[in-house]
């Protein structure tokens, strides 16, 4: 490509002897090439030529970009779906295992519970594939005191204890209804120990009554038994009088 009709011509310098001029059919430039700074046109090419590259790195960079985006945005529901299919079957093994806690828990309760305890009652919450799960529970219990018998309380408030603590885990509610219970057998072992030392008193008094009673009737035998207490018998005057004679009919009493 010529260029040389674009840049103007320097002539040498007149200190310098062995300079010729050029042939007319070579372009200066061509001659001093290595010397004649660059051609702002040439400048100018370059410059665009590296612009272009530049332009075209980012182009290039950008349709990888969006390459790689329209890959993730194809791929992306496919992931999305995955990843909220994992999600709910967690969320279902979770209530399934919570079911299965909740059941075993209120009905261990009932179970020792027996005739003082009521049916288990639970709480449901709707799982991600429509089935109900058992989330929470309760089971009703009878922990009031048996009226005038402490030592039925104290074998119902046992039963009371053992069945609020029957699961594995105990909750706070569980052992407060056994706090409960122990409180209620307490009263009774005290009122027990009362009843019985009332009856222990009750069983002494009853048995000095019958010594009493024994020793009165024995008195009484022993006052019939003694001779004070029979009859008199005719004394010494009674044979003194027949051995002078006398008439003794006024002296005994022949009625029986």
């Amino acid at each position: 490509m010529q260029i040389g009709s674009a840049v103007p011509y320097v002539p040498a310098m007149p200190s310098t002897p062995t300079a010729r001029p050029p042939a007319p059919d070579v372009s200066p430039d061509l001659l001093r090439a290595d010397q004649a700074p660059a051609s702002p046109v040439q400048s100018s090419s370059a410059q665009g030529q590296a612009d272009l590259r530049e332009e075209s790195d980012k182009a290039s960079e950008g349709e990888d970009r969006e390459g790689a985006s329209t890959e993730a945005a194809t791929e992306n529901p496919t992931s999305r779906e995955a990843a909220e299919l994992r999600e709910e079957q967690a969320q279902i093994s979770e209530l399934a295992s919570r079911d299965r806690e909740v059941r075993t828990h209120e009905q261990a309760h009932a179970a020792v519970g027996g005739a003082y305890a009521g049916a288990p009652t639970y709480t449901f919450k709707r799982g991600p594939d429509g089935k109900s799960y058992a989330t929470g529970g309760e089971v009703g219990i009878d922990t009031s005191a048996v009226p005038g018998d402490p030592e039925a309380t104290l074998r119902k408030m046992e039963v009371v204890v053992r069945a609020a603590l029957a699961p594995a885990e105990p909750s706070a509610q569980d052992r407060s209804v056994a706090a409960q219970a122990q409180a209620q057998a307490a009263a009774a072992r005290v009122e027990l120990s009362e009843m019985r030392r009332e009856e222990s008193a009750q069983a002494l008094e009853a048995r000095a009554d019958e010594k009493k009673t024994d020793a009165a009737g024995q008195e009484e035998d022993e006052s019939t038994d003694d001779p004070k207490s029979s009859p008199s018998l005719p004394g010494l005057d009674l044979y003194r009088s027949l051995a002078r004679g006398a008439d003794i009919t006024s002296s005994i009493d022949l009625r029986a």
